[in-house]
């Protein structure tokens, strides 16, 4: 997981819609809302700064969370929150419900190691990083903290697709249907021979083709 689970403590909410709403925000909490699992949703209000703060760790969205509503526990995963558009606060957060068998889909950042090993690199390429995160389905309760790229022996104008990545068991990309690139190691301009740009423009045509979907 991203971070530690951890837990929040929570209010019922007897009252929904938008008066009752920015009575909560005026007192400092947010309403939220607790659905899934094929059980009614829960609306609750929770503490605007204790939320805030975890938003500003990093994480949020991989993270399980332990939410008590009047001595009920709930594990649940959050899965949006909104912003006030013009004064950037938090105005209302969703959790899914997590049971062992809960699958989710989440945004996994993608973290390069080695670098100092890649011929490339030593030589002044450059890592063109096309995806910093990878779609993934995933067990709810095993998100990996990221998928790591290994750029031992990468040579410029090298191409990093998923099929070079091991994810953990029960992890699988969203897009199945071809090897995506994450990565490039681009020539530096002084660098470049004949061979080694056309193989960089094979990758750029690669990578500007993944980052239009």
């Amino acid at each position: 997981m991203s971070n530690a689970a951890y837990e929040l403590k929570a209010e019922a909410r007897a009252q929904v819609g938008k008066g009752s709403a920015r009575e909560l925000r005026r007192n400092g909490l947010i309403p939220a809302v607790i659905y899934g699992d094929k059980q009614d949703p829960v609306s609750i209000a929770l503490s605007r700064k204790d939320v805030t703060k975890k938003i500003h760790d990093g994480g949020f969205l991989t993270t399980l969370v332990t939410i008590e509503v009047d001595g009920k526990k709930y594990n649940v995963l959050p899965k949006d929150y909104q912003l006030d558009p013009v004064r950037d606060f938090l105005m209302h957060v969703d959790f899914l419900r997590i049971s062992k068998n809960t699958q989710v889909t989440v945004e996994i950042p993608v973290h390069f190691e080695n670098e100092e090993k890649s011929p490339g690199l030593k030589r002044g390429g450059v890592l063109n990083v096309v995806r910093h995160t990878v779609e993934c389905n995933c067990p709810a309760n095993a998100i990996p903290d990221s998928i790591t790229v290994d750029l031992t022996g990468l040579e410029l104008g090298a191409g990093i697709h998923i099929s070079h990545v091991t994810l953990p068991e029960g992890v699988e990309p969203t897009i199945t249907d071809r090897d995506f690139t994450i990565a490039t190691i681009a020539s530096p301009a002084g660098l470049k021979s004949d061979d080694n740009a056309a193989g960089d423009d094979e990758a750029a045509e690669e990578a500007e083709g993944d980052s239009e979907e």
